[in-house]
């Protein structure tokens, strides 16, 4: 724009003063730098329909998954350990036969996930509760089925 048709301009024949410039000037460019959006600060509720935001740290994931990822870091760790611990001793040792110290080393950690594969098996069955209202009539017969031949024929037994 041109000076003389720009209001915003300060002209030095408009009469004013050297302060009077200077605040004209602050007021000008402080009206340039006004921001032109608003943030509201306040504080959102712990609680309604307010969508979950995620965390930083591991990522939002269920319950199943954050419990085998644990699990995996555990077995990946104690797994590092062991070998380190062998690679130690063999290098120590410098005369450690390394099919003896795989036997040695290795041995801990069959055991272990076999008496985890044990206490799997060894979990109590949960409870089943059933809420029904009105008259309900239970069948609790158990049906054995099973399918043999290569055409296929069933036989259910009670």
């Amino acid at each position: 724009m041109h000076p003389e048709t720009d209001p915003g301009t300060i002209r030095p024949d408009a009469g004013m003063s050297e302060a009077e410039a200077a605040a004209e000037a602050r007021r000008i460019i402080t009206d340039a730098y006004r921001p032109t959006a608003y943030r509201d600060d306040t504080p959102v509720p712990a609680h309604g329909d307010t969508p979950p935001v995620a965390q930083p740290g591991r990522p939002p994931m269920s319950q199943g998954a954050t419990d085998a990822s644990v699990l995996m870091l555990a077995g990946g760790t104690a797994t590092a350990m062991v070998g380190g611990t062998a690679a130690v001793l063999m290098y120590v040792s410098q005369f450690a036969d390394p099919v003896v110290c795989g036997l040695v080393f290795g041995a801990p950690t069959a055991l272990v996930l076999a008496l985890a594969r044990l206490a799997k098996r060894a979990r109590p069955a949960p409870d089943v509760h059933h809420h029904y209202e009105g008259p309900i009539y239970q069948d609790r017969r158990n049906v054995h089925s099973r399918t043999t031949g290569v055409w296929a024929k069933t036989n259910n037994q009670q």
